[in-house]
């Protein structure tokens, strides 16, 4: 099996990386993203692409964007680039490379990733949540990833768990990702601090209330502070709420957790895995389902897209 590419297209770089037949990454390259359209994102993708192979080298391409990416390619929505709706990206990308290429949801491609070779290598039945800005997700069912029927499957941190609950920035109220995001845990700090507590926290923001972040929250509860683990211990139910459902639905083996957040390892894994105990259904009475961090850090979603463009050798 031959080298493949694989790009992962975010709201701030183009991460692109060679890909061995074993896994090895043999090369890596970068680019910011640029934010003045479709041409432009275009080209900067194809510029990277040539930095990782060989003008005359025949190598399958795989490419993973963050919103709405139907079967075809065409990324309908994005929110981390404003520009791009309904853009074509996999035929404008396959006619400026001249090479076989597929684009898909970076979720999908990320969990495609830690499925193959990172924390749920060789399980079939994995669900994938990364904890930022929002909530990404990406369901490898029976060994597949799951697509839906026009594509648009895995947008995870979009279903209602509190109809009264926060404004999620999709506009909708009480969506998951509303209460269990990175930018929630952030929110809850804030509101702390408004109400008189996490003075650490805010020592970690430099000083000032209004830059507070979760991973400010995070700082504070690694050197011990107890509001901010406290905090930490509300926002872990928070998320294994969602989890519970979840897993009450598609019955993974593994959930792998992604996201900065990760880093706190038991200072979040350990109430996180509490929780969901309590929530999910008749947790005495079935296997235990893992949750654990992701591995491959921020190249999870371009060797995920490598592994995805395998398929078109085969094609």
């Amino acid at each position: 099996m031959t080298a493949t590419i694989g790009l992962d297209i975010g709201g701030t770089k183009i991460l692109g990386i060679l890909l061995a037949a074993d896994g090895t990454v043999i090369r890596e390259a970068r680019q910011a993203s640029p934010h003045t359209g479709p041409d432009a994102l275009v080209a900067t993708s194809e510029s990277v692409i040539a930095e990782l192979a060989a003008p005359d080298a025949t190598v399958g391409v795989g490419v993973g964007v963050a919103g709405l990416v139907d079967h075809e390619g065409t990324v309908a929505y994005s929110p981390n680039l404003p520009l791009i709706r309904d853009t074509p990206l996999q035929r404008e990308l396959a006619r400026a490379t001249g090479r076989n290429l597929v684009v898909d949801n970076d979720a999908s491609v990320a969990t495609l990733g830690e499925a193959t070779y990172g924390a749920a290598a060789g399980r079939q039945h994995v669900v994938l949540v990364t904890l930022g800005t929002g909530i990404g997700g990406g369901l490898l069912l029976g060994g597949h990833l799951y697509r839906g029927a026009h594509n648009f499957g895995g947008e995870i941190g979009h279903f209602t768990v509190d109809p009264n609950g926060p404004l999620c920035a999709c506009g909708e109220r009480g969506h998951w990702e509303a209460i269990a995001s990175g930018t929630a845990l952030g929110r809850m700090a804030r509101d702390l601090v408004a109400h008189g507590g996490g003075g650490a926290i805010v020592a970690a923001a430099g000083g000032d209330p209004a830059l507070v972040t979760g991973l400010h929250v995070g700082e504070a509860a690694a050197k011990g502070d107890d509001d901010a683990r406290h905090l930490l211990v509300q926002y872990a139910d928070n998320v294994a709420l969602g989890l519970a459902g979840l897993a009450n639905i598609f019955d993974p083996e593994t959930i792998v957790v992604a996201g900065g957040l990760v880093e706190l390892g038991p200072l979040l894994f350990g109430p996180l895995r509490d929780a969901f105990g309590r929530h999910i259904e008749a947790v005495d009475y079935r296997p235990a389902v893992a949750i654990v961090a992701a591995q491959l850090g921020e190249r999870a979603g371009a060797i995920g897209a490598a592994v995805l463009a395998r398929s078109l050798l085969h094609a």
